[in-house]
């Protein structure tokens, strides 16, 4: 049997999204193993992200400056933001490269089953953003799933009954869906056919 402490650090790990308890264990014996060129530095590195990465409070992206440095950024465009459930779909938007607006974390979606409601949510947060003005489009970059569509429909109508002082509520647009760069119909579900036909565009 391992010592409490490696204990500790395999339960910590097997925590952590993709690993389970086997994987843990293999994680933590090459931890241990590389002290020095992984396990020190790591160490650190997890202690200096706990000191210093904090939540912007604009947008609710992760970084160690607050407002965060997306936010900060005299570049981009203030007028049209996308909406994301989480930080990490804010990450993939900014590897990808496409999108030079600013952005609004939700923090998940709604879902019944988990009892999580719009106060659950930056929706409230949103709305605020959006009565505001200045912004003349809002992205609902949410993913195609029931409780995801529940939360772009739910945002929508919210946004369109939110009173802009002197401007035109901003319209509201989602990230199409269908057929993957590189896929093969063969391979494709038949929601997603669907929804492919149905957003078909001219050739």
């Amino acid at each position: 049997m391992a010592s409490n402490e490696i204990e500790q650090l395999i339960r910590l790990l097997a925590r952590l999204p993709g690993l389970g308890p086997r994987s843990a264990r293999r994680a933590a014996l090459h931890l241990i193993r590389h002290r020095e060129t992984l396990l020190d530095p790591l160490s650190q590195a997890l202690n200096d992200t706990a000191q210093s990465v904090r939540e912007c409070r604009v947008c609710g992206n992760l970084d160690t400056a607050d407002p965060c440095g997306i936010c900060m950024d005299p570049r981009r465009n203030r007028s049209v933001v996308c909406v994301v459930e989480g930080v990490a779909d804010l990450w993939a938007l900014e590897r990808a490269g496409s999108f030079d607006g600013i952005y609004h974390v939700l923090g998940g979606v709604l879902s019944a089953l988990d009892g999580r409601g719009p106060e659950d949510l930056r929706i409230a947060q949103l709305t605020e953003r959006v009565a505001a003005g200045g912004i003349e489009e809002v992205i609902l970059a949410i993913s195609a799933t029931v409780d995801g569509q529940t939360t772009a429909h739910y945002i929508a109508d919210r946004i369109a009954k939110t009173p802009v002082s002197g401007e035109q509520a901003p319209k509201v647009t989602r990230l199409a869906h269908g057929v993957p760069v590189g896929g093969e119909l063969d391979y494709l579900d038949d929601g997603t056919l669907l929804t492919a036909m149905k957003a078909r565009l001219p050739a």
